[in-house]
């Protein structure tokens, strides 16, 4: 948990003005820390502090231990508010984790084996993506830091769903207990023509043009 702490500061000084002068003028971040059974609270993070810690992708997936002026509780990230252009965190949101209380989060997918899938290897296609995480519903002990996705086996045509990923144990997939089987990977023949291609088409003459009638 050493590579997951972060601390933060409780504060009273709360509306849009006061997170403005907050990020302005202390290089702050302002957040808030809900559920459990507590009040929602209302804290700063130190800006730079809380983006070195985003620089690990584990972070968005693992338990983090927020430490409030001295007092720890254990959260996970459940939303962050970015600047349209610059990209830095100018809001944050926490849910408090409960042992024995099952959570509801977002896990990245890690797709393996992609340049040995039957695909690309044997078949000369490419490998496209139409999901990079999924939202998991599992007991804190159980959260896995991402889902792996072997495509070592997947061939041109197919398409990967939920139904298909192997799930660590004790998680489940959100969206399968809505009875939504969403896609999360296919492959397809690339939809680019070839250069070589493109070169042969390049060097055949065009058809004669048919000759131009004779005027009258």
């Amino acid at each position: 948990m050493s590579d997951f702490n972060i601390d933060a500061q409780a504060r009273s000084d709360l509306g849009k003005g006061a997170s403005r002068r907050l990020r302005r003028n202390a290089s702050l971040v302002p957040a808030v820390v809900y559920g459990g059974e507590k009040a929602p609270q209302s804290i700063s993070l130190v800006a730079k502090d809380f983006a070195k810690l985003l620089e690990n992708e584990a972070s968005f997936s693992h338990i983090l231990s927020l430490s409030i002026d001295g007092a720890k509780e254990n959260v996970l990230i459940k939303a962050l508010q970015r600047h349209p252009s610059k990209g830095f965190v100018l809001h944050a949101d926490f849910i408090r984790v409960v042992a024995g209380q099952k959570l509801t989060t977002q896990v990245p997918l890690h797709f393996i084996n992609e340049d040995k899938a039957v695909a690309v290897k044997k078949q000369g296609g490419e490998i496209s993506h139409t999901a990079t995480e999924v939202e998991i519903s599992v007991l804190p002990r159980n959260l896995p830091e991402f889902i792996e996705v072997d495509m070592a086996k997947i061939e041109v045509g197919q398409t990967l769903h939920l139904s298909d990923l192997v799930l660590p144990k004790g998680v489940e997939l959100v969206a399968l207990a809505h009875d939504s089987d969403l896609a999360v990977a296919n492959a397809h023949m690339p939809r680019v023509t070839k250069a070589e291609d493109l070169e042969v088409d390049a060097e055949t003459p065009d058809a004669p043009a048919a000759d131009a009638p004779e005027a009258e």
